[in-house]
């Protein structure tokens, strides 16, 4: 059953035949099977609709034949542009009609952060009540990405950690937990990872936090702890990114360094390309990296590269996105058994099993 979205369409899903572009869609009825979820995306413009279209995709297919609908929500206080605000306008929902509502479950993204203190974005103070608002009125959220370090360093002031480069590509996560929410994913989770900054495993384990996969090299990938009535899963990576995502973000990277906006070259994701785009790239980078024009992303060698990007944690990501929806359907108020979701994944838990 297709995902809906409550409210007007964004054009790049609709066109995808999912619904019209600027239809307002009618919530379902509200029953035991059906799942309702608050999407509050943050990200950065140049990555919005983008991110919203990977979520959507990702849930679609996770969902399987259990009705999921989405409402979007706006963060107040992150920095817009004329064109990025016009599209929060036209498709999201302003933040205050969130606090007299309740949802199944809450997706909140994360957004590129100007102030080394989180507690001192313009955006912080709306960002912990919706924090609060998700404790009390969902059975589950999850937290991605700053949205992860944003709600440890709320509910139990657990500080983030600069790293010495930025952990980018994608990595292989061992599971050293066993709970239901990263049950039938195989021994190993790929995801990818971008970011500047860390928590880590010993201070989370100590504020009472259940650590469910890590790696030596990637850190901390996923983490959980009840809060009131909701489960908080928290993803320090992008299970929903694309293929060519990190790509992107390392082009994007590359144009800042050579627009001197950034003192040091990218380094190279990690675990991503293949040996002979590698050997692109590095060249690239030899010619660009001691000449710092923009003019030399004219000749950046996308196009060579482009092809050989495979989504190679795409079951991963539709398996704990999966199991997340089956939590969420189990523990609705409403539920009166373990319906569609745990018949069409044996791997479903009951309710009890998930506490």
């Amino acid at each position: 059953m297709p995902l809906t979205i409550e409210g007007p369409v964004p054009a790049a899903w609709a066109e995808r035949g999912k619904a019209s572009a600027g239809t307002k869609l009618a919530p379902p009825p509200q029953r035991a099977e059906c799942i309702t979820i608050a999407f509050i995306n943050n990200m950065p413009d140049a990555a919005l609709e983008d991110t919203e279209l990977q979520f959507f995709e990702l849930l679609d297919i996770a969902s399987g034949d259990v009705p999921v609908t989405l409402k979007l929500f706006s963060l107040t206080g992150v920095p817009r542009t004329e064109r990025g605000q016009r599209h929060l306008n036209d498709f999201y929902a302003s933040i205050e009609e969130l606090w007299d509502n309740r949802f199944d479950g809450m997706i909140m993204t994360g957004t590129e952060p100007r102030c080394a203190d989180l507690r001192q974005e313009p955006y912080w103070p709306v960002l912990a009540e919706t924090f609060d608002w998700a404790e009390r009125s969902t059975t589950s959220t999850v937290l991605s990405c700053l949205a992860a370090h944003a709600g440890v360093l709320h509910a139990d002031n657990i500080p983030r950690h600069r790293l010495p480069d930025k952990q980018f590509g994608v990595f292989a996560f061992a599971k050293t937990a066993s709970h239901p929410l990263t049950g039938a994913t195989g021994d190993f989770i790929r995801f990818p990872h971008s970011r500047w900054n860390e928590l880590r495993a010993a201070e989370l384990v100590a504020g009472g936090y259940t650590v469910l996969t890590q790696s030596p090299e990637g850190g901390v990938d996923s983490f959980l702890k009840k809060r009131k009535r909701s489960l908080f899963l928290h993803l320090q990576g992008h299970p929903e990114y694309g293929a060519q995502t990190l790509l992107k973000e390392y082009r994007r990277d590359i144009r800042r360094f050579l627009k001197k906006e950034r003192d040091t070259y990218p380094t190279m994701p990690q675990g991503y390309f293949d040996p002979a785009a590698t050997a692109v790239l590095s060249d690239f980078r030899q010619i660009a990296e001691p000449d710092r024009r923009e003019e030399h992303m004219e000749a950046f060698p996308e196009a060579a590269v482009i092809g050989t990007l495979q989504k190679n944690w795409h079951s991963s990501a539709v398996g704990i996105y999966r199991n997340w929806l089956t939590h969420v359907l189990a523990t609705k108020p409403e539920a009166q058994a373990f319906p569609a979701l745990a018949a069409t994944y044996p791997h479903s838990r009951k309710r009890s099993a998930l506490r």
